[in-house]
């Protein structure tokens, strides 16, 4: 399993909005994230700084850059392009965070 985190950034005043688009995501986005190989994805949200930590467990590092090139996928960042910071093609602005710890509760350990 791959774990993998970065960060983005919400325009000011569009935390709430972000939220709402999340609950819950497009149900064709669920189906292309799991097509992919992603196992788990959370992304949790800095009020102050309107910065948003993201956390997936992925299968593979190649089917997780593919979901870029799907159609739904560009459609939903279009749509979140009017409430975060992106690129040009309406990819988000993420900076990747490398892994400095991880803690795993073995089976039948305490």
């Amino acid at each position: 399993m791959i774990r993998k985190a970065f960060v983005m950034s919400l325009k000011p005043g569009c935390e709430e909005d972000y939220k709402k688009r999340h609950q819950p995501i497009w149900p064709e986005l669920e189906i292309i994230l799991r097509e992919h190989g992603v196992v788990s994805y959370s992304i949790f949200l800095h009020q102050d700084k309107r910065q948003l930590l993201a956390y997936a467990e992925i299968e593979d590092e190649d089917r997780w850059k593919a979901i870029a090139d799907t159609e739904v996928c560009k459609k939903w960042w279009k749509w979140m392009s009017e409430i975060m910071d992106t690129h040009e093609d309406m990819s988000p602005l993420a900076i990747d965070c490398s892994e400095v710890f991880h803690l795993t509760r073995s089976q039948g350990q305490v």
